[in-house]
């Protein structure tokens, strides 16, 4: 086996480690079981862009004060819900920023 054969660490989509179900900090137990489900059930998906096509990308996401990552999404779920193809149960996007702390009793 050629070393750019070897197979990666976290799977045959080089993931790499740290990157599977259960790898990431223990969940809060104050977060609720919904957003625990939606963050476990996203899937990591290699995109390969043209670099202009990027950097237009990414300038428009700032000018949104989105992510690249979340600008890609906003637009594939317009483009899918415009034609019609977005699944009903698919899960709304993340609310954006940091999560809210609970209020204290």
């Amino acid at each position: 086996m050629t070393p750019s054969a070897a197979p990666r660490p976290g799977g045959p989509q080089g993931q790499g480690s740290g990157s599977g179900p259960g790898s990431g900090p223990a969940p809060d137990p104050a977060e609720g079981k919904t957003a625990r489900v939606a963050r476990q059930a996203r899937k990591q998906v290699l995109l390969r862009l043209d670099p202009q096509v990027y950097d237009a990308l990414a300038r428009w996401a700032g000018e949104e004060l989105r992510s690249a990552n979340a600008q890609i999404e906003f637009l594939l779920r317009r483009a899918l819900s415009e034609s019609g193809r977005l699944p009903g149960g698919a899960a709304p996007i993340p609310p954006r920023g940091r999560p809210r702390s609970a209020p204290d009793p």
